[in-house]
């Protein structure tokens, strides 16, 4: 029997179809092959509902697989089948659709399926679930690298979205179920750890423990003194406390790039989108990071075109990011989702701004990316590469501080580390 994952959207997905997949595999599945396997016998799919662009995708992945691959087991799970399941079941043709709970269930029902052929679809409407679900793996299969996931939910009702009303409220995972998945990844070969969650800066609230975020990445280290890198997915800037800064001096094996999700830098827009922080305090926060590691790298997320954004609160924004000196900024075009605070609010702006907006944020994003990178031009550098590259018969890998590098080799150089002098005719850019 063969099995065919893939995902949608962030990190956490990868992860959580990746777990799924490791229950399959561990029972006799192997991975698909297209160029040896005519069909998958069981498809999984985890999707992705952060944007209306997102759940766009989503739909068009589950038509391409069901066309493709018609007598395939097709299971949908994730963030779109937690609020639109039925029309997944019904009109777009799943097999089993699972929310965002029950993952570990999947492969018990797929085994059903296949005995009576009966469509399945749980789904925790009401978000009840107070408890982490604990799936694991022990090695990786989408990539080099590997996630794992500390925490589900969101407790902060950002008003522009959906993810609290999908994952319900923050659940975080045992202390203990971490460090034994982070110890047997690394004992299968990983190199490189990144942790992720839905909102990790609640990681810990809810444990009796009252382990905070910093206890954990401190836990980690210390006792996995052979992992080689240890890299954050996304945290928010309450997360940067007085220990995590101290974490950050004493270890170099915790990546040199952080990932900080602004939104925006006006803080008008920041108080409508009920984001729990001040562009004061966020500026604090940044240079205590830069005494600690001045060439870092610190990447952000910004929302361009929130409902009542003014020229000026979009110049707010642009001013404070180059302010900040982000070396790379995601940018995203406001997007409306039904339920939420934002989605009432009458003053919503016209697309032809968004767009103008976004396309200005973007060629900061690439003046300032290519200002960071340049700086490391003609040194030597150590990259962890990742994969292969067909079209320079080379590979792809990643520095600490996030520099990406492509060289091309006859050996394989996938999970292996290689100091490279660093030029501008190897660096990736976009």
């Amino acid at each position: 029997m063969t099995l065919l994952i893939d995902f949608l959207g962030c990190k956490v997905n990868s992860y959580e179809v990746e777990a799924v997949g490791e229950t399959f595999l561990k029972n006799g599945f192997s991975f698909f092959d297209k160029a040896k396997d005519e069909e998958p016998d069981v498809i999984i799919l985890n999707t992705c509902a952060v944007t209306q662009t997102s759940v766009t995708k989503d739909r068009k992945t589950i038509k391409r697989y069901r066309k493709e691959y018609p007598k395939a087991v097709l299971v949908v799970m994730g963030c779109y089948a937690q609020f639109d399941y039925k029309n997944i079941s019904e009109n777009l043709d799943a097999d089993i659709v699972i929310g965002t709970s029950n993952r570990s269930k999947i492969y018990d029902l797929v085994i059903d399926f296949l005995k009576n052929h009966k469509k399945v679809f749980l789904n925790d409407e009401n978000n009840t679930i107070k408890k982490y679900e604990n799936i694991s793996l022990t090695k990786t299969y989408l990539t080099t690298r590997a996630y794992v996931k500390i925490q589900d939910g969101c407790n902060n009702f950002c008003s522009y979205c959906l993810i609290p009303y999908i994952r319900g409220r923050s659940r975080s995972r045992e202390k203990a179920d971490i460090l034994k998945e982070i110890s047997s990844l690394i004992s299968n070969g990983t190199k490189e750890i990144v942790l992720t969650g839905i909102d990790m800066s609640s990681y810990g609230l809810d444990l009796e423990t009252k382990e905070t975020f910093s206890d954990l990445i401190e836990s980690i280290l210390v006792e996995n003194p052979s992992l080689y890198r240890l890299r954050i997915s996304s945290l928010e800037i309450s997360q940067i406390d007085d220990k995590f800064l101290e974490l950050l001096a004493k270890y170099s094996n915790l990546a040199n790039h952080l990932h900080i999700p602004l939104q925006s830098g006006s803080e008008e827009i920041v108080k409508r989108m009920n984001r729990k922080y001040d562009i004061d305090g966020f500026v604090a926060k940044i240079s205590k990071i830069r005494e600690i590691r001045p060439d870092i790298s610190i990447t952000t997320d910004v929302i361009v075109g929130f409902p009542g954004e003014s020229e000026e609160n979009f110049l707010e924004t642009y001013n404070f990011c180059q302010k900040i000196n982000f070396s790379k900024i995601h940018v995203f075009p406001y997007s409306i989702r039904s339920g939420t605070v934002a989605a009432k609010f009458k003053d919503q702006i016209n697309p032809s701004i968004k767009k103008e907006r976004v396309n200005r944020l973007l060629a900061l994003s690439n003046k300032l990316e290519y200002e960071y990178t340049s700086r490391f031009f003609d040194q030597d550098i150590e990259f962890l590469f990742e994969d292969y590259v067909k079209e320079i018969k080379g590979y792809r890998g990643h520095s600490s501080n996030y520099l990406e590098c492509l060289v091309a080799s006859g050996d394989n150089l996938e999970n292996k580390t290689k100091i490279v002098h660093f030029t501008k005719d190897n660096f990736k850019y976009f």
